[in-house]
């Protein structure tokens, strides 16, 4: 198997001299220099992921990771606890909100568990850890050693699909009734902000009731008081099996140098992890929208990150990824498809 060093040590830098020669291109297309935004920015991202100026697009998956929450137990949430396995047997239907977008978007799902509170569900990938992680208001979701050994299998899965299918783009989804609590605490611990900052509704949790959420947030810290330093540390005391899958997710999408598309505030957590572990990964990450939760903003700008889409969504699930994967293939035809200023006798405009 392999280790989490030697998996953070194989996700190498973007090649930057490529971006210079594809930012280089995109500035002798037939327009207004910098008119197109940040689809200029992508294209040339994507040509340092890719390592090439002449990249192609190519399939695309979401990954959507599953698993329930011990924090559940604190009365965080108003959907039953049941809602995990019925939406991961719906992800595998084709009925769930990301699978509708996935299929108008020619995207596609993929449901793993990684620790619903089930039997094992027809059609899931299974990588069940547990029957859902340990409640964090009392003690740890998990040992550093499962959150470690599910952050690996995860991205060894991730690789093994990538090259086996041969995907050009993946993205990250989820599903846990409770988890934008981990995610919040999770959130919290990296960027040393009070869950009052962080803490948002979730799932239509009502909003006379955010009190307790943001004490239940608070009290998981301060009973488990995680290493903001050690990324292992975090997601195995204040976050959850889903969190640790999304950042295997990330780490086995890097590793192979292609992009990933991110979802909303869950994977925003994933993602401020796998930077952690792995600085160079920052580089592969393609936000998508600006989730409605609260602690979104905060997280992104953590990140350093500015989505494409603000549609006030907030599903999970990896909806907002798909809708952002149209973006890679925009991205390439603008590329591939204008017409630059020498075609029709004009001159490259001089700087100011």
């Amino acid at each position: 198997m392999t280790s989490l060093t030697t998996l953070a040590q194989s996700i190498i830098p973007v090649d930057d001299e490529v971006r210079t020669l594809a930012e280089h291109h995109v500035s002798r297309l037939f327009k207004p220099v910098g008119s197109l935004g940040q689809l200029e920015q992508l294209a040339c991202q994507l040509s340092a992921i890719y390592r090439t100026t002449h990249w192609d697009i190519g399939p695309k998956k979401i990954f959507v990771m599953g698993a329930d929450h011990g924090v559940y137990e604190e009365d965080i949430a108003v959907s039953p606890r049941e809602v995990t396995a019925i939406q991961a047997i719906n992800t595998v239907k084709g009925v769930t909100g990301v699978a509708a977008l996935a299929f108008a978007n020619r995207v596609k799902v993929e449901m793993v568990d990684v620790g619903i509170d089930s039997d094992v569900l027809p059609g899931v990938t299974n990588f069940k850890v547990a029957r859902g992680s340990g409640n964090i208001a009392k003690g740890a979701a998990m040992s550093a050693e499962v959150a470690e050994k599910l952050i690996v299998d995860c991205a060894d899965y991730v690789s093994q699909c990538i090259d086996s299918e041969g995907l050009k783009a993946i993205g990250i989804g989820e599903l846990g009734v409770g988890n934008t609590t981990a995610a919040a605490a999770m959130v919290c611990a990296i960027t040393n902000q009070e869950p009052t900052e962080v803490v948002g509704l979730g799932a239509n949790f009502p909003s006379d009731r955010i009190e307790h959420k943001i004490e239940v947030v608070r009290q998981a810290l301060d009973v488990n008081c995680p290493n903001p330093t050690d990324p292992i540390d975090i997601v195995a005391k204040v976050g959850g099996f889903d969190l640790a899958g999304m950042t295997g997710v990330i780490l086995g999408g890097a590793s192979k140098q292609v992009p990933v598309v991110l979802d909303g505030f869950l994977s925003y957590a994933a993602a401020l992890l796998a930077c952690k572990i792995a600085p160079n990964v920052w580089d592969y990450l393609i936000p998508s929208h600006r989730s409605a939760e609260k602690g979104a903003s905060l997280a992104l700008e953590e990140l350093q990150l500015k989505p494409f889409i603000d549609m006030e969504m907030r599903l999970g699930e990896g909806s907002g990824a798909v809708l952002a994967m149209p973006f890679i293939d925009a991205a390439h035809a603008m590329y591939n498809r204008m017409a630059k200023m020498e075609d029709n006798g004009l001159e490259l405009p001089k700087p100011l």
